[in-house]
């Protein structure tokens, strides 16, 4: 889960951007500058992968998994993360930071707050929750097993 998330490590610029404004430094455009330029492409997940082969148990399965979650993280910034003027299409450089020669863009890209991306993640939850009643654990469990059975608890008083 969290290395199809590392992507937007390059966006953590914003943080920089809004600290400078904030306390009334000479802005910064970190954020504008720098998202989808280093962990949007290729390069990236590449290193991304390795990453999770250096310290998975199951070394080659774990990184090819890595390389095909950054990948589903693409996809669906090329699917629905387009601001809201339609013309402000983010594309993806795939070779960047390297080369804009292989930059990909989809001009139906929709809105980052979409019914669409709504639906989806709704549909996402629902499953979730399916599956923690199903097996008994919820993705809470990454962070504590006690809040993750007492989650488990609640979906399955609701759901059952």
């Amino acid at each position: 889960m969290w290395i199809g998330l590392a992507p937007d490590l390059d966006g953590l610029g914003l943080l920089v951007d809004f600290a400078t404004r904030l306390f009334g430094l000479a802005e910064t455009n970190y954020y504008q500058d720098f998202h989808r330029v280093y962990g949007h492409g290729l390069p990236a997940a590449l290193v991304f992968a390795t990453v999770v082969w250096l310290f998975a148990e199951h070394r080659t399965r774990a990184a090819l998994a890595a390389f095909v979650s950054v990948h589903l993280h693409f996809a669906c910034d090329l699917l629905g993360s387009r601001g809201g003027d339609p013309e402000d299409i983010w594309p993806i450089p795939y070779l960047s930071p390297f080369s804009d020669a292989f930059t990909i863009a989809w001009s139906g890209q929709w809105e980052l707050v979409s019914w669409q991306n709504t639906l989806i993640t709704a549909a996402l939850l629902a499953f979730a929750a399916f599956m923690a009643v199903r097996r008994g654990y919820s993705p809470v469990s990454l962070f504590s097993r006690r809040a993750d059975a007492a989650v488990v608890a609640a979906l399955r008083a609701r759901l059952t």
